[in-house]
């Protein structure tokens, strides 16, 4: 019967002490200074959809939902049997193509020869109608083959300007596939955590369907709403500090990002100063990147907290608002 008592009297001052706790820590709280503006948010990160450029069939999915992963990394893959086809078709019209250069190149050869004696045999007719040993027919005749030959070999000319075009325009059509088959692989495009699969392999999407949801956790932040009368205090860089309600005891530090500069919750008309008052603001804390690596396996969105933010630069934080940070992995 001691003992129980004991025991209920140990649990009774354990209960109080963690509400004295708690309470002074609340106290705390809510006598903060008047240079420090305060608002509840939640811990956000950005996101980044990987999604099939062009429609096809899901070849194979290797992310899985809570994979960090590299950029880089091969996330999914599509059906490429199609493209695979296409891009052998548009080798093929290159070897083609190359074919035609070569055979057009010969005949222009060919025709430069042809035009050289014509062009050689109109010379000895010219000599011999000024000696008198042949008639003016004669030479007319070898003017017109030298007229031709020259013509034979102005289309031979653009034979090959317009198979040379044809190649260009064949490895144009492969680079064109051959990079359809390259966005095909989807890779991450940023370091970060898998945090949907949206699709299983065998499905298939419409162009610009999504495969995986990405959480970049080099972009973490909170977003707050300040009243009038304290964002007009606050800038780009204002120093700040996060407590998350599920680690109270850690203190993380930040900066502010984003200062909107329209106001939310707007009266319809905005007349007396205290429906300016009702004239909140977006703000945006955000922790930097290089403390989010150190401690990424820690970092989850989605937790509510509470943001702080500094009113000034020549203003110092309360000692219960100085930075408290878990041990990074390894210490």
């Amino acid at each position: 019967m001691m003992r129980l008592r004991t025991i209920l009297v140990v649990c009774v001052l354990a209960v109080g002490a963690a509400a004295g706790a708690y309470y002074w820590w609340q106290q705390q709280n809510n006598q903060l200074p008047a240079h420090i503006a305060t608002g509840n948010g939640r811990i956000e990160a950005e996101e980044v959809h990987v999604a099939a450029k062009y429609a096809g069939r899901v070849s194979e999915v290797l992310a899985r939902e809570g994979d960090m992963v590299d950029a880089g990394d091969v996330l999914a893959r599509m059906d490429t049997a199609e493209l695979d086809a296409s891009f052998a078709r548009a080798k093929a019209d290159i070897a083609q193509a190359q074919e035609a250069v070569a055979e057009a190149r010969a005949q222009i050869a060919q025709r430069e020869s042809e035009l050289s004696f014509a062009e050689q045999e109109l010379g000895r007719a010219i000599f011999l109608v000024q000696k008198g040993h042949v008639s003016k027919e004669h030479l007319e005749r070898r003017q017109t083959e030298r007229d031709t030959a020259r013509a034979v070999l102005d289309a031979a000319g653009a034979r090959l300007f317009s198979t040379q075009r044809a190649v260009e325009s064949a490895a144009a059509e492969a680079r064109r596939i051959e990079a359809q088959i390259d966005d095909s692989v989807l890779k991450a495009p940023r370091e970060g955590r898998i945090q949907y699969r949206l699709a299983e392999p065998g499905e298939v999407l419409a162009d610009g369907g999504k495969v995986v949801t990405l959480l970049d956790l080099s972009d973490v932040y909170m977003t707050i709403f300040l009243p009038t009368s304290q964002v007009g205090r606050v800038f780009v860089g204002s120093q700040a500090r996060i407590i998350l309600d599920a680690v109270p005891e850690f203190v993380i530090p930040a900066k502010v990002s984003f200062v909107a500069a329209n106001a939310q919750f707007t009266p319809r008309e905005v007349e007396t100063r205290s429906e300016r008052e009702k004239l909140m603001f977006r703000v945006k804390v955000k922790i930097d990147p290089a403390l989010l690596r150190a401690h990424v396996e820690k970092v989850k969105t989605g937790l509510p907290g509470e943001a702080y933010v500094l009113l000034g630069s020549d203003v110092d934080w309360p000692a219960h608002l100085g930075v408290r940070l878990p041990p990074a992995p390894g210490q």
